[in-house]
């Protein structure tokens, strides 16, 4: 009887989980106190069965469900691979999956640079007398100051630049079962990780024009903005990779984990060549630049 139960293929059959349901109300929690917290901020009310609903602990409670179903998830799913349940088909199927993941990051950002190409590109079309009544029909908008490319926007292609040569230097010592070379790799891309998000928050805190200002500011801080946060999402990735990496994780066969995270940084450094490119330096081309 117990072969007729004897796991005979590569696919993992896994055991029932409350982590696709948890995540779930995690992000419909976490969405709702989005939207009141908006409310809460402009000042409004909405009460529910009396009670206020305008408050921020909604999006805080949705936030740490959420947080704690993915802490759970990638707790189990390190442990199947622990387990060796990460079989080659399996492996495969990971990587599909972090492509696939990466694809819709992609198409998240075209978004932000359609918006932004879409200004530039036409701040002077008839069809668009708002937009050409607050930008002149010129780009940049009259009156905007902008960043200079070359101060701290190139100070941070060449940290992002160098943290991909550090994560790459991190991925090919375990493959050769470096433990210092990928300990050393992980720490520096870790180190020049956070230094970027010190960079740009000095850059926006000096900022000569805000988000509010003009259509100008809004695709340059949405777009930049959201780069940022990824990055900060790929420093913690990478950080819970140095952590377990000192624990003794990963070996040159089963490291998927350190692998998604290199895809994901160099996904990171990839867009944000772009914004310099594109937002910096052709976005800003011919302004007034302010001095910081």
């Amino acid at each position: 009887m117990a072969q007729a139960h004897q796991k005979n293929h590569d696919y993992h059959i896994i055991d029932p989980s409350p982590w696709p349901l948890l995540s779930s109300v995690g992000a419909f929690v976490l969405a709702i106190g989005g939207i009141v917290y908006m409310r809460y901020h402009a000042g409004g009310s909405l009460k529910l069965f009396g009670i206020e609903m305008a408050n921020p602990w909604i999006l805080l409670i949705g936030l740490v469900i959420t947080l704690y179903a993915m802490y759970g998830w990638w707790a189990d799913t390190i442990k199947e691979g622990d387990e060796g349940h990460h079989t080659r088909v399996v492996s495969l199927h990971l990587r599909y999956g972090m492509i696939m993941f990466i694809a819709s990051e992609v198409m998240f950002f075209v978004a932000w640079f359609w918006a932004f190409f879409d200004a530039s590109l036409f701040p002077a079309e008839a069809i668009q007398a708002t937009r050409v009544e607050h930008t002149g029909g010129v780009w940049p908008p009259k009156g905007i100051e902008v960043l200079d490319p070359w101060h701290l926007p190139l100070y941070n292609t060449i940290i992002l630049l160098l943290s991909g040569t550090c994560v790459t230097w991190a991925h090919h010592a375990i493959l050769h079962n470096d433990r210092k070379g990928l300990i050393n790799g992980l720490t520096l891309t870790v180190l020049l990780g956070v230094l970027f998000s010190f960079v740009q928050a000095y850059e926006y805190a000096h900022a000569p024009f805000a988000f509010k200002d003009s259509i100008y500011g809004a695709t340059f801080f949405m777009a930049t903005g959201f780069h940022g946060f990824h990055v900060l999402v790929g420093t913690i990735f990478l950080l819970v990779c140095l952590i377990r990496a000192a624990r003794g994780a990963f070996t040159p066969q089963q490291h998927f984990g350190l692998e998604a995270a290199a895809w994901y940084w160099h996904f990171v450094d990839v867009v944000w060549l772009f914004l310099f490119f594109s937002i910096y330096i052709w976005g800003g081309w011919g302004a007034p630049v302010a001095h910081m």
